[in-house]
């Protein structure tokens, strides 16, 4: 066997910072309580951890709007807790991989403060500037992802500014190749600093159409798509020219070209494109570009085995050489037993939980699981007065934001505030969750927690699992089944995604040999035939 670099099938850790641990109890999680849980992120068996933004930011997108790239948050803690952190995390052999948020900035950050100031200073060029219309209005019709036109008046400069987010996180202009350097050298401030990879934020909005063109209506039948429906203005357009230009390519190679020069660092991208699948070929192409590459395809309320089955295919069939990263939570999104349990009201069933994160761990790739996950956290009911999510607060009441997956982290059943601090945190700890804390599951030999323990440890005795190609089998919902090949062995994998009982009959070689010790809900094999409980599992091996 070829040896395989570390984050090819890895299990990648999204620690969400301050909802995770706060160690100073002004109800905000931070670095030092990271370090203070290091010892449990270990235990679940996990690669490396993946850091959400903790730069200094006037935090009006909570921290994907940043002030100084060089710099940690004072609600974070500071440059001394993180190198404190690689050097824990490091001695417990987890990788460290933080958030780069490329695209744009905060309207604090000093690049801005001094772009805006008039169209001749040194960083005139380095965002995003445009002239009106004769009528005044803006150069073009592209929108906000967050409501609204994606431009903003500045009178100081008599020009608008582009923003693709917020009004408060003005785009860069990639077209200037000064920005495209003082970019990377914030990257490598971090790679000097010891980190093994980033999660690159939105990396296909680097670049916009130099022409300024409109974007294209979208029909009103395909005006859904992940994370946007007719409740947002932005899925009225085609997003063609304010994202995903050609030109970024050129400059996803300048990373790829710096990460190179400190062997085992990796760069795992963010895509939303008009097609993410494609664009996820696209950016991980060649060994030239991203290691790795992520879309919200996954992330969605679609859970069926064929469109499990469509979205991986479909990514097999482009990709190559590249290499996928699987994701069904993260901070911006319904937590998954709510998102694809309420159908069919599985939301509390531990073995659901338990099945969703198996799954999602024996495609071909790597992994990123966010945290909660490995606790079964169903999505918080977060009430108006509480919601902090600017998205929310726009879009309430028919959109409540991303503050229900964003509460903070239990790990005492029994504490007011589940061990998360001692004071009320910044968002509220739900009793829900309380009642699924660390303390609660621990010695639970069956309790979601330990399931996902086990599952991590067990799938890393099989490289078929960690490196092996796919090949899908043709099976009647809800059952999902594929192969994994590796160096002449073969895995064949089997999950029920339903709550009744299933079967399954496969002709399988008489090498095949069911493998356990798992500990999920497994199939059973009767005469040929696999029957599959209940969000349950098969695997055999030959």
């Amino acid at each position: 066997m070829t040896e395989q670099m570390w984050w090819r099938g890895a299990v990648i850790y999204q620690v969400y910072p301050r909802s995770f641990n706060d160690s100073n109890n002004d109800g905000i999680g931070d670095l030092p309580g990271i370090i203070n849980k290091l010892d449990y992120i270990a235990s679940l068996g996990v690669d490396a951890i993946w850091i959400s933004p903790f730069f200094k930011s006037p935090m009006k997108d909570f921290g994907y709007d940043i002030s100084d790239y060089r710099d940690i948050d004072p609600i974070f803690g500071n440059l001394e807790d993180f190198d404190r952190l690689i050097e824990k995390a490091h001695h417990l052999n987890i990788k460290i991989m933080i958030d780069q948020v490329l695209s744009h900035t905060s309207d604090q950050h000093q690049w801005f403060i001094e772009s805006r100031e008039d169209q001749t200073n040194d960083k005139a060029d380095w965002y995003v500037w445009a002239d009106a219309k004769e009528d005044g209005t803006p150069p073009n019709n592209w929108l906000s992802i967050f409501g609204g036109m994606g431009w903003t008046w500045e009178p100081r400069r008599q020009q608008y500014y582009l923003h693709n987010f917020l009004t408060s996180q003005p785009d860069l202009n990639f077209h200037n190749p000064d920005v495209r350097q003082a970019v990377l050298d914030n990257v490598e401030f971090w790679l000097k600093r010891g980190v093994d990879g980033f999660r690159l934020d939105a990396i296909n909005f680097c670049f916009h159409d130099a022409q300024l063109r409109d974007n294209p209506a979208k029909p009103r039948a395909l005006r859904k798509s992940i994370g946007f429906d007719e409740k947002n203005p932005y899925a009225y357009q085609y997003h063609y020219f304010n994202n995903t230009q050609d030109e970024n390519l050129g400059f996803i190679e300048s990373i790829r070209s710096l990460l190179n020069k400190y062997p085992g660092t990796v760069a795992l991208g963010e895509i939303s494109s008009e097609d993410s699948l494609q664009t996820m070929a696209q950016y991980t192409e060649g060994n030239k570009r991203l290691h790795m590459g992520y879309s919200f395809d996954l992330l969605n309320e679609n859970f069926t085995a064929g469109y499990i089955k469509q979205v991986v295919s479909s990514l097999e069939s482009k990709v190559a050489d590249g290499w996928p990263c699987w994701s069904i939570s993260n901070h911006d999104v319904q937590r998954v037993v709510s998102r694809w349990g309420k159908a069919g009201n599985h939301e509390r069933s531990p073995d659901f939980a338990k099945m969703l994160f198996a799954m999602i761990a024996s495609l071909r790739g790597s992994v990123c699981s966010y945290q909660g996950e490995e606790l079964g956290l169903p999505e918080g009911d977060i009430a108006y007065e509480d919601i902090q999510d600017p998205y929310g607060i726009a879009f309430w009441p028919q959109f409540k934001g991303r503050d229900g997956c964003r509460t903070p982290h239990p790990w005492k059943h029994d504490d007011e505030q589940a061990g998360f601090s001692q004071v009320k945190p910044w968002l509220p700890m739900l009793d829900c969750h309380k009642a699924l804390a660390v303390s609660k599951q621990e010695d639970a030999d069956d309790s979601i927690l330990n399931s996902y323990r086990n599952f991590t440890q067990w799938r890393k005795q099989y490289p078929e699992l960690l490196y092996g190609d796919i090949t899908f089998i043709d099976s009647p919902e809800p059952i999902l089944a594929f192969t994994r090949q590796y160096d002449g062995s073969q895995m064949l994998v089997c999950f029920n995604l339903s709550a009744q009982m299933q079967s399954i009959n496969l002709v399988l070689a008489e090498s095949m040999k069911p493998q356990c010790g798992h500990k999920l809900a497994s199939g059973r094999l009767i005469n040929g035939v696999i029957e599959l409980p209940p969000f349950s599992s098969f695997f055999s091996k030959s």
